[in-house]
């Protein structure tokens, strides 16, 4: 691929070396099948796979964990299996679309909470609508639109003290900074592994055991099972009761490597840098720009609009001084809307991003607003 200054990594990121070759020797040297068989490479396969599901659990300090195809595809098991048409579940304004679409094909009765100007939930709002029917609170820990970083430990306590379970999006957040879930006590955590510097098609849903022991299987076929007749068919227990067929074994032994290489870094120097990043950035950018969220807890993303210059123009000009940035309407329209906006620019950080390819963007932004507005 060639050299480019990459701000899109609120989207997806860039794999190290390490992954790549995991997933390489993987395929190449040791690929098998996982819990089916007693030959060596299948052994093999399934202590790599369940390696990194105890790996996962151990970073994120999880009760239990599903592999799932994304962050995506975790809500909708949620959806399907916790779910039940006309269930209340509250969300928020800012959230992505698949914090929202799973509940709407569910019929569940969908609660919006608004946010204010700098794009932060109303928390007396939240207070106003969540009443004793309330199934479900599912919210952006970290929005993918304006950044917020969302007060979740109150929103679980507000939640709790109804009767409500949560659900966190965690796409943003668990790549970024650090998340202790037995300490925040949510009770469903959801996040994608190519956002945390791992393969596509792979992703997390982290749960309370009691819970998912009380919920049905959303899809069913091979390893799921325990015993199948004609006549009746029982599960396993979970987590392999929610992994029917064979699953991404490779993203599975992918995402465990990614893993190691955060955890080696460390998530709070990660948090730390990226802060500074961003810090560097909004500094430098808030006299060219209107920026669209501008919470006092922030992720590593900036959103914004250049008044008589359309988004996709401006992120055309960057790509050709090969600088990557996202246009468009994030998968967040309904935040769009809120802003008075159908689409805009996104930069977002990785730790491996520098100070200096911030102040190359700012030197392509200023010549693309004098060329094109």
């Amino acid at each position: 691929m060639k050299s480019m200054i990459y701000f899109d990594s609120a989207a997806t990121t860039q794999k190290p070396k390490v992954v790549i070759d995991e997933i390489t020797r993987f395929y190449a040297e040791e690929y098998g099948t996982v819990h089916r068989a007693v030959y060596d490479s299948c052994l093999k396969a399934t202590e790599k796979y369940e390696n990194a599901r105890k790996l996962i659990k151990s970073f994120l300090h999880a009760d239990e964990v599903i592999f799932t195809k994304g962050t995506t595809d975790a809500i909708n098991l949620v959806a399907s299996s916790f779910i039940q048409e006309g269930d209340e579940v509250l969300i928020s304004e800012m959230e992505h679309h698949s914090n929202i679409v799973p509940w709407q094909l569910k019929r569940a009765k969908l609660i919006v909470i608004p946010i204010d100007d700098n794009g932060e939930i109303i928390l007396s709002e939240l207070k106003k609508k969540i009443t004793k029917n309330t199934k479900l609170v599912s919210i952006a820990h970290i929005a993918n639109s304006t950044g917020t970083q969302n007060p979740i430990e109150e929103i679980i306590e507000i939640a709790h003290a109804h009767g409500a379970k949560v659900l966190i999006d965690g796409a943003q957040s668990a790549p970024h900074i650090p998340v202790n879930l037995q300490k925040l006590d949510c009770d469903f955590f959801a996040f994608s592994g190519h956002k945390i510097y791992g393969p596509t098609g792979i992703g997390v849903l982290c749960a309370k055991k009691e819970l998912l022991d009380q919920m049905p299987p959303y899809q069913g076929g091979g390893d799921m099972v325990d015993k199948v007749t004609f006549e009746k068919t029982t599960f396993q227990s979970s987590p392999l009761k929610f992994e029917a067929g064979t699953p991404h074994i490779a993203g599975v032994i992918g995402l465990g490597a990614a893993i190691k290489y955060i955890q080696e870094i460390g998530m709070e120097t990660i948090a730390a840098k990226e802060q500074e990043l961003l810090h560097y950035a909004t500094e430098r950018l808030t006299p060219l720009v209107n920026i669209l969220g501008t919470a006092k807890k922030k992720g590593a993303i900036i959103t914004f609009v250049i008044p008589g210059i359309h988004p996709l123009d401006i992120g055309s000009f960057l790509n050709l001084k090969g600088i990557a940035v996202r246009t468009g309407h994030l998968c967040a329209q309904p935040t769009m809307a809120r802003f008075g906006a159908v689409a805009a620019v996104r930069i977002s950080f990785s730790f491996t991003n520098t100070f200096t390819e911030i102040d190359t963007f700012i030197a392509a932004l200023r010549e693309a607003i004098l060329l094109l507005k």
